[in-house]
């Protein structure tokens, strides 16, 4: 399909809106939709406002039921692990912040592990992962995971063939004992067009707070878009088991991606509200001989806003 520069342009602009509004809505509790706009793009259509209310409504809705599901991981004692994979710039760490946005991130982490050193190469490969799996009572979210190995590993030459197929050998036993130990393990694909992941990293280059998400990795990647589509239909069929099986999240539009995943991930789980006492702010303490010392002016911060 062609498309005409004006028509990139927009699009480009529409991404990058999309990129501020990640940070914005990170720190919107008032949740006056109207008061907020987008950057770059025609946010005056009725269409636009409809469809941005509909979806501010829909996350904090489904936020308050994470809550929900959070307390009642933490009274039974529940296990959880989540998987996010994808191609660069599929949206996985947006899905990750609007899950973890409301959450105790003693009970809800985020294990996002960098490339292996010289001394957990030399380990078994599962076992620098193993280190993040929950307690009871706990969700970890994997921000890309063990499948590193079936994906990028494989398609950059980081591995070699005995690895790759010693892994595929390995990974359903490895989910089965994870699943026969209490842990409920839930894999996500996050599935973008080539049209769109050219979009988003225009995108990324075009915005400088953004930039550092590319990385020459993720450069190479682009190239290579063939050899990573391969790869992850051989990883899907070699590793779509029982106790564990793939889901895959369309993601071409963003926002639907994200309240698509949670909607799925609340249905996988069946939590249950927990009852809390009232909570009751205690009177404050007060003694007569207590004095509060003023600040040294020289370490107080400038209030230049």
């Amino acid at each position: 399909m062609k498309v005409d520069d004006d028509e990139w342009v927009q699009r480009i602009r529409r991404e990058l809106a999309d990129s501020y509004d990640e940070e914005f809505e990170l720190e919107l509790e008032d949740r006056n939709i109207e008061e907020f706009e987008g950057s770059g793009v025609d946010t005056a259509s009725a269409a636009y406002r409809a469809s941005r209310r509909r979806y501010f409504q829909e996350l904090f809705r489904m936020q308050g039921e994470l809550v929900k599901l959070q307390d009642w991981v933490v009274q039974t004692g529940h296990k959880l692990v989540i998987l996010f994979e994808g191609r660069d710039a599929a949206g996985k760490g947006g899905v990750i912040k609007r899950i973890t946005q409301r959450l105790n991130p003693r009970v809800c982490r985020v294990a996002a592990l960098p490339a292996p050193n010289d001394r957990e190469r030399t380990q078994w490969y599962f076992q620098r992962y193993v280190a993040h799996l929950p307690g009871a009572g706990e969700m970890v979210l994997f921000d890309r995971s063990w499948y590193n190995r079936a994906g990028v590993e494989r398609v950059m030459g980081f591995c070699s063939d005995d690895q790759y197929e010693e892994f595929f050998r390995s990974v359903p036993e490895f989910e089965r004992m994870l699943v026969r130990s209490g842990i409920q393990l839930i894999k996500y694909w996050f599935s973008i067009s080539d049209e769109e992941q050219h979009v988003r990293f225009l995108g990324r280059i075009h915005d400088p707070l953004k930039q550092w998400k590319l990385s020459p990795m993720d450069l190479e990647s682009r190239r290579r878009w063939e050899a990573y589509t391969k790869a992850k239909e051989v990883m899907m069929e070699r590793t779509h088991i029982d106790e564990a099986p793939w889901w895959v999240v369309q993601a071409v539009d963003k926002r639907r991606a994200r309240l698509n995943c949670i909607h799925h991930l609340l249905e996988q789980i069946p939590y249950t509200d927990v009852e809390h006492q009232a909570v009751e702010l205690p009177p404050r303490v007060r003694h007569e001989d207590y004095f509060r010392q003023p600040v040294r002016p020289d370490i107080l911060v400038p209030e230049i806003y």
